[in-house]
């Protein structure tokens, strides 16, 4: 045969370069090889920026736990679903072609979820409320994300920089028959380059080839070729200069710090809006049962009035006007209950659950929020005693003297404004994103005037060597001395800038968005600050009010049936009190949570409520010098 008269030091070199490709084909990374890798890589850049924004690192993850609650419940509790996507990731089935076999297959709980029995109903408390909301709120993972991506948007600029290398490795086989003589031959060429890129603007680039041609006809002549390629570019006006092009990266250096930041800022956003859908769920519950007792109240006085009816003590019109109060206790006890369920199934999907899930709240959280203003009623019983002895002296006639709220019994948390403005200063961590967004809109300006500068460049290449193709006889030359130089001074002069120009000015527009934007954040944390004290004095005063208006109305309720029962009041006067009571009882309830949220609505508009990484917080405590 030709080919088995083929050079054989030729034919071993060419099986050789060929197999060598095969083998760096064949270790490239798998499909989850790469994945972890890069996983790696963007777990290091949050972790060092960390350090940077907030001082502190903690452990960042966007991989969904594998005893996620909603999968849980879904199985748990045999809820029903529409597809097994509804069941999480780690549920599809797997399709045709997909590249990892493990991934994210194969990582369910199917033991926790046994744990959980078709009909069993799960309490959950506040704090277990924040931890599931951190582990199963799309928002909540899709922060996260946005966190991760930053990072990897920083890699890819990163990568820019570094030394970028490329390999090919090629083997042709041709026949000609086209001329006098048939020639078959085949020609082996591997072509190996690395290029860089420096944050000055310099780009280097350097090649590489190596070919080997061999012919099985015509003698069977073997040649080789080495050729070496070289080559810089270097701006020296427009494009020149670390900050003008390394602006990318120092771009994307910033982005992952304002995600971390805002990601920081949605946590304590979140955390508060937990607790706030939560006590009002609560609150709503406590209605309930405060509808439910003048449901009862409203039933046993109608059957009292009309034994009095039947005796002649009462007017029939009263007793009417007792069944009508009471049907309309009942719609409000049924309305309450309908109420607190579609708030309840609100809560759980702000958390991340399916709402059919069978998930009740601990009603002992509202007891121990309500702890606090029980003490303050404590406190506010002496001195109103004194006040009593003070008040029996004074004339009917005296003139009223109306005394304003003040500070005495004032929460921890509501503090001087100044204070209050100078911690959100110091912390809010949207208001640095803002102070942030306008360094960069500056940036953008200098970047932006760069533009309409001519641009110069100096060009410069180097070939040495020669390469070899299917044919040729002689081997290549490989001498320095006799290698291609050339230099190239390019320049474009800035005579056409419409464009530049008009990106230029725009530039100034932006950077003035950017800081009207920083002064609506200031203004805005601000007025919210201002407001959360404002409620918080409200509030404190309203839970004095309405715990007075409970004392009153229930002894006006003792009161008015005991003279109803001697014929001394009418129906209306015990229906007219009965209404008070479940007012004040109601009222009471909401200004109790109402502070509470208000409490924590203040330290997050301060910046000072911390979050870890499981959705808990760590609430700020005034005086204390490591939480400023």
């Amino acid at each position: 045969m030709v080919i088995s008269k083929m050079n054989r030091k030729v034919w071993i070199l060419s099986v050789s370069m060929l197999t060598l490709a095969a083998i760096i084909m064949t270790g490239c990374k798998s499909p989850d090889r790469h994945r972890e890798s890069i996983d790696a890589v963007g777990s290091a850049i949050i972790t060092e920026k960390q350090h940077e924004a907030l001082g502190r690192e903690y452990d960042f993850n966007i991989e969904k736990p594998s005893d996620a609650f909603r999968e849980l419940l879904l199985s748990g509790q045999n809820l029903p679903y529409s597809a097994r996507a509804a069941l999480g990731s780690a549920n599809l089935e797997r399709i045709e072609h997909w590249p990892e076999d493990d991934y994210p297959f194969g990582q369910t709980n199917e033991e926790a979820a046994s744990d959980i029995a078709p009909d069993e109903t799960i309490v959950i408390s506040l704090v277990d409320a924040l931890q599931i909301g951190a582990a199963n709120s799309r928002d909540y993972q899709r922060q996260k994300e946005e966190v991760f991506r930053s990072a990897l948007s920083l890699e890819l600029q990163r990568n820019n920089f570094r030394n970028i290398f490329r390999g090919q490795v090629e083997n042709i086989t041709r026949t000609d028959g086209s001329g006098d003589t048939r020639t078959t031959g085949t020609a082996t060429s591997g072509d190996f380059s690395v290029r860089r890129k420096l944050t000055s603007g310099v780009e280097l680039t350097t090649a590489l080839a190596v070919d080997l041609a061999h012919l099985f006809t015509s003698g069977g002549a073997t040649a080789r070729g080495v050729q070496t390629d070289a080559s810089i570019s270097i701006p020296l006006l427009r494009g020149a200069g670390r900050h003008i092009v390394a602006e990318p990266l120092t771009q994307a250096e910033r982005d992952v710090i304002y995600a971390i930041w805002d990601f920081e800022h949605f946590k304590k956003e979140y955390a508060v809006n937990v607790a706030n859908r939560y006590l009002s769920v609560l609150q709503q519950l406590d209605e309930i049962h405060n509808r439910e007792a003048d449901y009862r109240s409203r039933a046993t006085s109608a059957r009292r009035v009309r034994r009095l009816a039947d005796f002649g003590r009462v007017d029939e019109i009263q007793v009417d006007q007792a069944m009508q109060d009471e049907l309309r206790a009942r719609q409000q006890w049924i309305s309450a209950k309908q109420r607190y369920q579609s708030s309840l199934d609100d809560l759980k999907q702000f958390l991340g659950l399916p709402p059919d899930a069978l998930i009740e709240l601990d009603p002992d959280e509202l007891e121990r929020l309500a702890a606090p203003a029980m003490d303050m009623l404590e406190q506010l019983d002496e001195i109103e005693a004194s006040v009593r002895d003070d008040q029996e002296s004074v004339p009917a006639d005296a003139p009223i003297e109306l005394d304003p709220p003040d500070m005495e019994r004032a929460g921890p948390y509501e503090l001087p404004e100044s204070r209050a403005l100078d911690l959100a200063f110091e912390n809010r961590l949207d208001l640095r994103t803002s102070e942030g967004a306008v360094y960069d809109a500056q940036r953008a300006v200098i970047i932006a005037a760069d533009d309409l500068r001519g641009e110069l460049t100096l060009l410069g290449s180097a070939n040495i060597g020669q390469g070899r193709s299917i044919g040729e006889r002689d081997d290549a030359t490989f001498r320095p001395r006799e290698g291609r130089y050339s230099s190239l001074l390019t320049l474009d002069l800035p005579l056409e800038r419409t464009q530049e120009q008009i990106a230029y000015r725009n530039s100034y527009i932006a950077l003035e968005r950017a800081v009207r934007s920083l002064q609506q954040a200031e203004d805005g944390i601000k007025s919210s600050i201002r407001n959360a004290l404002r409620d918080m004095l409200e509030a404190r005063e309203n839970i004095e009010i309405q715990a007075r208006a409970v004392q009153i109305a229930e002894k006006r309720v003792d009161s008015v049936s005991m003279f109803l029962d001697a014929g001394r009041a009418e129906m209306r006067d015990l229906l007219d009190a009965q209404d008070a009571l479940v007012n004040a009882q109601n009222a009471l309830s909401r200004a109790v949570v109402t502070y509470r949220i208000s409490e924590l609505g203040i330290q997050r508009d301060m910046g000072v409520l911390e979050i870890d990484e499981k959705g808990l917080w760590q609430e700020y405590q005034p005086g204390d010098d490591e939480n400023v």
